[in-house]
C-alpha cells in the first residue's frame, strides 16, 4: 500500500477524492438549492418565477424534510469523488509534463486549471446529468445506475452527454481562472504571512478565486441546467440561450447565483485547503 501511495499521481488522486467527499457532503444543499432557482425562475410559467432563496430553502424543508436539501447526494458522490480525483490527478501530471521547473504563471495557471477540468467534466458529464435531474425534483429515478440505463435506453447518447458544451463552458473557464486567482493570491500573500497562518491564508485565497470565476461562468451553468433537464426541447446551446434570454432577459442568466458562487467558492476553497495539508501529510511521512 505504502509502495502504490508513493506514486504521486496516485496520491494526487487520493488526497483529491478525500478533499471532494468532505466538501460535497457539506455543500449539497446549496447545489439543490441553485437548481431548483434555476427551474423556476429560468421558466415562464407564472406560478413560478419570482422565488427567493429563503422561500424556496423554507418550501423544500416543509415538503420533503431537512433531508431533502441532500436530494441528490448520491450522484454527487459518484460525480464529485472521482471527478475532484481525476482533476488534482490530472494537474499534478501536466505540471510534471510542462511546469517541471518553475511554477506555472497567471496565463499558465489558467490554461492548466481549465485542462484539468476539461478532462474531469468530460469523464463525469453522464452522472452530472443525473444528479441535476435528481436535484430538480421531476424525476423518480431508483438509483444512480438505473437513472443511467433509463436515460442510455430512452435519449441514446445525447441525453448522457446533454450540455457538453456549456457544461465545459463552464467548468473549464471556471478552473482556470480559479487557479489562476488561487496561485497568484497566494503567491503574493505566503510572502509575509507568518507559517501558523497559512492553512487560513490558503482557505482565502480560495474564496476570493471562487467568487471570482463562480460570477463569470453563471451564464453557461443556467443554459448547461435547461440543456439536461430538458434535453428534447433544447437540442442546441443556442436554443437554450434565447430561450432563457426571451423568458427572463440577461437576468434570467443568473438565476441561482448566490447559492452557485457560496457552494462553489466554499467547495473549491475547502476541496484545495483539505487537498494541500493532505498532501504535505502524506509526503512527510511516505
Amino acid at each position: 500500500m505504502e509502495t502504490i501511495m508513493a506514486q504521486p499521481a496516485i496520491k494526487a488522486f487520493v488526497c483529491g477524492s478525500l478533499s471532494g467527499t468532505c466538501s460535497t457532503l457539506l455543500f449539497q444543499p446549496l447545489d439543490l438549492l441553485k437548481t431548483r432557482l434555476q427551474l423556476t425562475r429560468g421558466t415562464s410559467a407564472p406560478g413560478l418565477r419570482g422565488t427567493g432563496l429563503l422561500s424556496l430553502l423554507v418550501q423544500v424543508i416543509r415538503t420533503e424534510r431537512l433531508k431533502g436539501l441532500w436530494k441528490g447526494v448520491s450522484p454527487s458522490f459518484m460525480r464529485c469523488i472521482p471527478g475532484v480525483g481525476i482533476y488534482f490527478c490530472s494537474i499534478h501530471s501536466l505540471k510534471s509534463c510542462f511546469f517541471r521547473d518553475h511554477e506555472p504563471a497567471a496565463l499558465e495557471s489558467l490554461l492548466l486549471g481549465a485542462s484539468a477540468r476539461s478532462i474531469a467534466g468530460l469523464c463525469m458529464l453522464p452522472v452530472t446529468v443525473v444528479k441535476t435531474r435528481y436535484e430538480s425534483g421531476r424525476f423518480n429515478y431508483s438509483s444512480v445506475i438505473g437513472a443511467l440505463r433509463v436515460i442510455q435506453h430512452t435519449e441514446g447518447m445525447r441525453g448522457l452527454f446533454g450540455g457538453l458544451t456549456a457544461t465545459l463552458l463552464r467548468d473549464a473557464p471556471f478552473s482556470g481562472i480559479y487557479l489562476m486567482f488561487y496561485t497568484q493570491s497566494k503567491q503574493a500573500i505566503q510572502k509575509g504571512v507568518d507559517p501558523s497562518w497559512q492553512l487560513s491564508s490558503n482557505f482565502c485565497c480560495g474564496i476570493l478565486a471562487g467568487v471570482m470565476a463562480s460570477l463569470v461562468t453563471q451564464p453557461a451553468d443556467m443554459v448547461k441546467t435547461m440543456m439536461q433537464m430538458e434535453p428534447h426541447k433544447y437540442k442546441r446551446m443556442n436554443e437554450a440561450f434565447f430561450a432563457i434570454y426571451r423568458s427572463a432577459g440577461l437576468p434570467g442568466f443568473f438565476c441561482g447565483a448566490v447559492p452557485r458562487c457560496m457552494r462553489r467558492t466554499l467547495m473549491a476553497a475547502m476541496a484545495w485547503t483539505v487537498y494541500e495539508q493532505m498532501m504535505a501529510l502524506l509526503s512527510r511521512k511516505l
